[in-house]
């Protein structure tokens, strides 16, 4: 005797080889043995043999018309034998009622399951509305495989061109317009970048690279709501004190500025002051909340999405001819032996009487200018508004704070290497298309104007955060335990030592309108300096404060992906750069030579890291002429060949050593040279 049953949703034939009362034991064709539950068996019979049986029962179910069997099916619940005897005739054979079942279980939008073999027909509306959804997924299969086909061809169909960035970097999977690009790509046997390629769908590189970064870390849009910046209503106290700000000219958030008293009395007090947003937002706040999401201000060549809108920033922004409300850092020093003697933070409004610009200053701000006190530049050269007298103590300040600080760091800081800044022609801020030409001019890290605003940032940070640290007050600390190769700087709430700056903690207390944990810090100083002793009772943020890891976690992936993107654009326009000039051979540097494959080189005069294909053999320090090979916008990807060995390669061997723990940009790579105690606070 043979029994047909379900098992896992199948129907499956076999030699009945026993039974019990509430089991069966059933041999399959395959001479497998299997245990039936007793509910589960549907049919026994004794002929025909069940493989003929399963074979005209599903050819004879095919023909059994839906709308049919759901007129002679019954109105309460039925078995399949039932609806056989309905619909082919009160005798219907066993392959009939095989038949009827396997009908009724592919049909489920017209009868609906009840138990084992049994059924109940759906009401007419269900039907209709399930009809109308199975046709409209033919329609919708049928436009992928057109769509496919196109794309196959070479053609890029509109709706799959409107959902491009989105099919290609967050991507629905369930989308008709994911479906035709897989499809595509299944049947053409290429890769769905390479096949969108083709079909002409990505028509801008720069679009591609823009796209993909929004979708990460933008996906509702860059734009802000309008907001409107609470004022700052404390009384504070007028400064007696004439500040400037340096930065780039294109800076709009100022978040610093520096002044300078006592010049020639023996005692000099250097005055830090930082724009104070802390004094008005409040944490929960709607502005706070929208830092909190992005962070970060993001910076690439041409263009920045900024932490907070416009209008908040120019609220507290340090602008020139205004007095700004500030967080200000008095440090007095020996005139003559530049030993540090007190320090102390007050809250006060801060005459600002400009807002240098390095970049138009820094060639008039040279070293030579400041030491010797009888060069001048020629006339009608535009000398900075800040005395010279206090510029040059500001430099040799630095000079001293660095010197210092390389003594805890156990070697000097290398800035051997310059620079490099972006300029789009035409664009004025505005959000680049990709096909603006660029510029690329050099600037020499540790420039006199840089050196300055370096030094004085690290000397606020370490001290805010000592001073945090002795009040007992949480802060956001960023520390490194070495200078050892492999060991980064961290994040955290403690305040340990930066071996990679020399302090003895360090605190991101400087930039409160574009790092949101700066504004963090600031809200732990400012309740210091209104409430001293008691300010960890007071100040927004507990010790062991949840909240303070969860801001430092995010705030370190945001900052690692914005400065991922921040490079990858800068290697992006350095390659418009070399192709817009026609660049097709240059000059390099070997830095980093690996057993067995291609050594680095960088560039002698361009921030480009790329790989000699046949230069396996180089020693590191080697100059090279390289040839470069072919440029891939999408990858970022360019290699070169090595054509000449220079002569003066020997010399620099030396420079080529202090890059041990440098980290080359490659394509689309995250590689951020953190030099905190020079880049850090100056590039952006």
């Amino acid at each position: 005797m043979y029994a047909l049953f379900e098992e896992a949703g199948k129907f499956q034939t076999g030699r009945l080889m026993s039974e019990a009362e509430s089991s069966a034991q059933i041999e399959l064709d395959s001479g497998k043995r299997v245990k039936v539950k007793a509910a589960h068996l549907l049919l026994k019979f004794d002929k025909p043999q069940p493989a003929e049986l399963m074979r005209e029962a599903t050819a004879l179910s095919a023909t059994i018309e839906l709308d049919l069997a759901w007129e002679f099916a019954p109105e309460d619940e039925f078995g399949f034998a039932d609806l056989a005897r309905e619909y082919f005739s009160a005798q219907a054979s066993l392959t009939e009622q095989t038949a009827a079942l396997l009908r009724l279980y592919e049909a489920p939008h017209y009868f609906r399951r009840a138990g084992k073999g049994r059924f109940k027909k759906a009401s007419a509306d269900i039907i209709a509305q399930a009809l109308a959804a199975i046709e409209k997924k033919k329609q919708v299969q049928a436009q992928i495989e057109s769509w496919a086909q196109a794309l196959a061809q070479g053609q890029c169909p509109e709706p799959i061109q409107a959902q491009l960035y989105k099919i290609l970097f967050k991507p629905d999977k369930n989308a008709p317009e994911y479906k035709a690009v897989v499809e595509a790509a299944r049947n053409t046997q290429t890769a769905p970048l390479a096949l969108l390629q083709k079909a002409g769908a990505i028509s801008s590189a720069y679009q591609f690279h823009w796209q993909r970064f929004l979708l990460d870390n933008f996906p509702k849009g860059t734009g802000f709501a309008p907001m409107q910046a609470p004022a700052i209503t404390d009384d504070l106290p007028l400064a007696n004190v004439k500040a400037y700000s340096i930065d780039d000219s294109q800076t709009t958030e100022i978040d610093d500025a520096l002044s300078v008293q006592g010049l020639g009395s023996g005692t000099v007090t250097l005055g830090i002051h930082i724009a104070a947003p802390g004094l008005a937002l409040t944490p929960g706040s709607a502005i706070d909340a929208l830092g909190r999401q992005r962070l970060s201000t993001v910076y690439m060549p041409g263009y920045k999405i900024t932490m907070l809108p416009d209008e908040v920033v120019q609220t507290y922004t340090l602008q020139e001819g205004r007095d700004c409300p500030a967080v200000s850092l008095y440090v007095s020093f020996d005139e003559a032996s530049l030993t540090q003697q007190s320090s102390e933070t007050r809250l006060e409004r801060v005459p600002i009487a400009a807002n240098l610009r390095h970049d138009q200053l820094d060639a008039i701000v040279t070293t030579a200018w400041l030491e010797d006190a009888n060069f001048e530049h020629p006339v009608g050269t535009a000398l900075p508004a800040m005395p010279r007298a206090e510029l040059a103590f500001l430099f040799r300040l630095a000079q001293h704070l660095k010197a210092q600080r390389e003594v805890v760091r156990g070697k000097p800081e290398n800035f051997n290497r310059p620079d490099y800044n972006f300029r789009l022609q035409g664009n004025d801020g505005a959000e680049p298309s990709g096909q603006e030409s660029v510029e690329i001019t050099t600037r020499q890290r540790g420039a006199p104007l840089d050196l300055m605003v370096a030094e004085a940032m690290i000397l606020a940070n370490s001290t805010w955060g000592n001073w945090l640290n002795a009040l007992g007050v949480p802060g956001i600390y960023r520390s490194q335990a070495s200078l050892l190769p492999g060991v980064k700087v961290r994040m955290g709430t403690k305040a340990l030592p930066h071996a990679g700056i020399g302090v003895p903690s360090y605190a991101w207390s400087t930039s409160p309108l574009r790092r949101y944990t700066d504004l963090v810090n600031q809200w732990q100083i400012i309740a210091c300096a209104k409430h001293g002793n008691a300010a960890a009772l007071v100040a927004p943020f507990k010790p062991k404060d949840a909240e303070l890891f969860s801001i430092i976690s995010a705030f370190d992936g945001a900052y690692t992906a914005y400065n991922g993107y921040q490079a990858s654009m800068e290697r992006f326009w350095t390659l418009q750069y070399l192709k817009q000039h026609n660049i097709q051979e240059l000059q390099a540097s070997v830095f980093k030579v690996f057993p067995g494959q291609p050594a680095l080189a960088r560039a002698d005069a361009l921030p480009l890291v790329l790989p000699i294909l046949n230069g396996g053999d180089l020693p590191k320090g080697a100059r090279v002429l390289l040839r470069l090979s072919a440029i891939d916008d999408i990858s970022l990807d360019v290699s070169a060949t090595l054509l000449q060995i220079l002569q003066d390669s020997q010399d620099t061997a030396a420079d080529a050593t202090d890059d041990e723990d440098d980290t080359p940009a490659g394509p689309l790579s995250i590689a951020v040279d953190v030099n905190e105690a020079q880049g850090e606070e100056t590039s952006a």
